[in-house]
């Protein structure tokens, strides 16, 4: 690109856009002066243009560091539309793909490589890094490096670490950071110079609504029936969102539900389906949402508390992006303060606990000590807990909490792709009798294509083999089964699980790093932010946007006069305004007037208003402040 274009030259050419985001500009002219800088910009801020547009006018490869595959997936595909070449690495990839990438970074003409953040400690990864010209290292999500964030991610940690050997500038990005957290970020990744860009978080376009029900089934049809448009409803288990989804069908209402544990096909079908309107609503657990950019959401329903203001804000943030009159509502009861107080029991057990559940779940997959590193667990959760008469949500969270000290990655509901393995040795092959062409054709091109088939199971790429060989992917299936039948090769086909990346051998008792002092300021860290959730829920003073604006660190911010509690202040000081000018005219006439005096001087006989008018005024006769009036 020619060093004479300016940066709104580039926003116009790919974008067509003729000026920035408010803070887009800045953030984009900090980066060109290759200052480090933190962009916290709200949900739907446009964040990636702060990123994309600085790394189109520099030579070399931006490296972008995001959690969110299907994100990775669609910037790389929206990129590519626009003319411009971007590369993506993620779990689940064959090492055949990654290699071809990496390569295509250090020798293509690429502008970005996206990379899923335990990536970056792999020595592959590694040697091709030191080769990289990287004009910018961009951390999306940038909030999971922080330990006291809500969303702590160890291998984000890998990041400074990476910067050592190369030079370029950082960009880190969140959309929810609180001023305690934003600096550990900038700690975390090294600033050389701290600078923090922060938009406004105010959307004049979105009402916070709360509602304390009893019936919360019954609330959620009313709204889904009273706000037209597109709608998400969130809930915390699978359980739930299957439950709300089968309530609204049965009541009439478009919608479905999407969870972690649906395939592969059926989660990518229902959020097309989604955004294309064929569905009005989707009923889902947190797993849906992240990096979808739908802008004409109209509401968004939490069905039950969240235990943190930054994972509301930013699933609230999801209505309203194209400016229009949108709602996030958060429906809440006592149970819900109830269940809360029993999720910091589960989710922080005590560290015997853990490391007890450390050497369970190695057991669990026969591994001795000192060995398993670099393996790759299929692992049912439930089984696991079934075997060992464990409380499956005190487990999981000990394994999470595991996974926050970096001893291995538990990644819940992962695409596993197909691993094949050859049963006989190479010279043992050749005395082996292949009963079908076809099963030779593909396990020459097997071999042809993988090293260590005879080792282990190896990760295949079936579209590629396929096409390979000359037949479909349901076609290559079925001979790699009678392969199997024929004991020629173990055959593990593509599966959706769990899965556990183990990091390092199994230590031995009392060996295992964990530490007690941090998993206390963990837990104090976690009650604060269910502490501020509960007041924002029960909180009837303070406007939702300002209460959700300062937790945030902004101050001096006004009410936004369309949430619940500056609907109701209004109302109260209309009714009071209301109190006042009935009382000053009944006092003119002397206490000689009727009902019909009433209706006639502040609304019309059969109007709400009438309505309104007449309860306040049996108010004012029942406390004695006016008499009664005449018939």
């Amino acid at each position: 690109m020619g060093t004479d274009m300016k940066a709104i030259d580039v926003l116009e050419k790919y974008w067509g856009y003729t000026s920035f985001r408010k803070m887009q500009e800045d953030i984009v002219n900090a980066a060109l002066e290759d200052r480090d800088v933190l962009a916290i910009l709200p949900t739907g801020g446009g964040k990636s243009v702060c990123f994309q547009v600085p790394a189109l006018m520099k030579p070399g490869i931006a490296i972008v560091v995001t959690p969110l595959i299907a994100l990775m997936k669609d910037q790389v595909q929206n990129l590519g539309a626009r003319g411009i070449k971007a590369l993506a690495i993620y779990m689940g990839m064959t090492k055949r793909e990654i290699e071809t990438a990496l390569n295509n970074a250090v020798y293509g003409d690429f502008k970005f490589l996206y990379l899923s953040p335990e990536r970056l400690s792999t020595q592959t990864f590694r040697d091709w890094f030191r080769e990289m010209d990287v004009s910018y290292i961009v951390v999306d999500e940038a909030h999971c490096i922080s330990q006291w964030g809500y969303d702590f991610r160890p291998d984000y940690l890998k990041i400074a670490e990476i910067r050592q050997s190369c030079d370029a500038p950082v960009i880190a990005l969140t959309a929810t950071a609180t001023p305690a957290v934003a600096d550990d970020i900038m700690e975390k990744l090294g600033f050389r110079e701290k600078l923090l860009i922060k938009s406004g978080f105010e959307r004049p376009n979105l009402s916070y609504i709360v509602r304390n029900r009893e019936d919360k089934p019954g609330q959620l049809l009313n709204i889904c029936r009273s706000v037209p448009g597109t709608g998400i409803v969130y809930v915390r288990n699978r359980k739930k969102c299957e439950e709300l989804a089968s309530f609204l069908k049965n009541s009439g209402e478009s919608a479905s539900f999407y969870h972690a544990g649906l395939s592969h096909f059926t989660r990518t079908a229902r959020q097309e389906d989604w955004k294309t309107d064929r569905i009005r609503i989707m009923v889902c657990t947190n797993a849906f949402g992240m990096g979808i950019d739908k802008p004409d959401v109209r509401f968004v329903v939490h069905f039950e508390l969240p235990d943190c203001p930054e994972a509301y804000f930013q699933e609230a943030g999801r209505a309203g992006r194209d400016g229009k009159r949108s709602y996030a509502v958060l429906l809440w009861n006592n149970l819900d303060l109830r269940k809360l107080k029993q999720i910091a029991t589960v989710s922080f057990p005590d560290i015997e606990y853990i490391e007890d559940i450390y050497h369970k779940v190695h057991i669990f997959a026969g591994i001795p000590y000192e060995s398993g590193e670099g393996r790759e667990l299929k692992f049912n959760i439930m089984e696991f807990c079934k075997r060992f008469k464990l409380n499956s949500s005190s487990a999981y969270n000990a394994m999470k909490y595991i996974e926050r000290e970096g001893h291995w990655i538990f990644m819940e509901d992962a695409d596993i792709p197909t691993r094949v393995q050859i049963i006989p040795s190479r010279e043992e092959l050749y005395d082996v009798e292949i009963p079908e062409q076809m099963q030779q054709i593909v396990l020459e091109s097997l071999m042809r294509t993988y090293s260590g088939l005879f080792s282990y199971p190896v990760q295949i790429d079936e579209e590629y083999i396929a096409s390979k060989a000359g037949i479909t992917v349901p076609g290559l299936r079925k001979v790699l089964y009678g392969l199997s039948l024929e004991h020629i090769i173990r055959y593990i086909p593509a599966d959706h699980s769990s899965v556990i990346y183990l990091k390092e051998d199994r230590l031995r008792p009392k060996n295992v790093h964990l530490s007690p002092e941090r998993l206390e300021k963990l837990k104090a860290s976690w009650q604060e932010r269910v502490d501020a959730m509960t007041a924002y829920a029960t909180e009837d003073d303070t406007c939702r946007s300002r209460f959700l604006l300062k937790y945030f660190g902004q101050e001096n911010t006004a009410d936004c006069g369309t949430c619940d509690v500056c609907r109701l202040r209004k109302s109260k000081e209309k009714t009071a305004g209301t109190k006042s000018a009935i009382c000053s005219y009944i006092k003119e006439k002397e206490g000689d007037y009727t009902l019909e005096d009433i209706n006639v001087t502040f609304g019309s006989p059969g109007s709400d208003y009438s309505e309104n008018y007449l309860s306040i005024l049996r108010t004012l006769i029942d406390d004695g402040t006016v008499p009664p009036y005449r018939f």
